[in-house]
């Protein structure tokens, strides 16, 4: 199958990349694996700096293992929950994940509750664990939004600014410019990973990344989703508009009571567990 090129005038570029590999009369989707490789970095990230928030690398495979697999399945079930009309005569495919249809947010609030359920088995800081994540979720987030970008998809309404993108309207057979609102998602979670991983290396308090993830990704999401054109559906709202608008407000307003509060870095759970450490070699030392 043939697939319509892709442009950027206002940079001088034009391609037409497939949706993915072809082996057979079996196809491996470029969206695959670049959700495949975001998932595979973000796991690397967090198993180089997990003693940094006093979490074992053992602690982050271990997860890894099962919310994952969870994550997927609560961002197809929050897709199809606000998709229903699209589903409800066919309950099989439901199950067809392939012909695409996750809703990140979804994955978010699965992975989230995942993480709660893990860090209580484990016996881990639960705020700790969740800063972690989300450095991660910025890291599979930045890239898996250009796997939109080889499905054509998630973009925005008409424009004709600098970063626009053309694609072929199938209907009229005419290019048609659009937001690529999967390169606007996509830079700004960069840029979110960027300044949060620097900030991890002082934060103040357990939870602080992960309350300036939900702000920043909140904000930028608010923003960006009031441009796209396939969002779903809450009656007249942008379901995840408004999510990330509310989730956005409540984080920043933590946020900045607790920036007026003192904080003990001694009470930070990667502290508390040297300072464990210590006092237990001590004792051994005295024995």
């Amino acid at each position: 199958m043939k697939y319509s090129t892709i442009s950027f005038p206002g940079l001088g570029i034009q391609w037409n990349p497939g949706r993915g590999i072809q082996i057979g009369s079996f196809t491996i989707y470029y969206y695959a694996l670049i959700i495949a490789l975001g998932v595979m970095l973000a796991v690397m990230y967090a198993l180089k700096r997990c003693k940094q928030f006093g979490l074992k690398q053992d602690d982050i495979l271990d997860g890894v293992l099962w919310i994952l697999p969870v994550a997927v399945i609560c961002a197809r079930a929050y897709y199809c929950i606000f998709s229903w009309d699209s589903y409800k005569n066919d309950l099989l495919s439901l199950f067809n994940i392939r012909k695409g249809g996750l809703a990140i947010y979804g994955g978010v609030i699965g992975a989230a509750l995942c993480v709660i359920v893990h860090c209580r088995i484990k016996k881990i800081s639960l705020l700790a664990t969740l800063d972690m994540v989300a450095l991660g979720f910025l890291i599979g987030q930045a890239l898996g939004r250009w796997g939109n970008f080889f499905n054509r998809e998630a973009f925005g309404a008409a424009t004709e600014s600098f970063l626009r993108m053309g694609l072929l309207n199938t209907t009229t057979g005419e290019f048609e410019y659009y937001h690529p609102t999967f390169l606007y998602e996509s830079l700004w979670n960069a840029a979110g990973f960027v300044l949060l991983h620097l900030l991890s290396k002082r934060r103040r308090y357990d939870g602080q990344i992960a309350l300036g993830y939900v702000a920043w990704y909140g904000l930028g999401r608010t923003f960006i989703e009031g441009l796209r054109m396939d969002s779903l559906y809450w009656g007249a709202f942008r379901v995840s508009q408004l999510l990330a608008a509310v989730s956005c407000f409540i984080a920043a307003v933590i946020l900045i009571v607790l920036a007026f509060r003192p904080h003990d870095e001694k009470k930070l759970f990667v502290n508390k567990l040297a300072i464990q450490e210590t006092e237990e070699k001590e004792v051994e030392d005295n024995a």
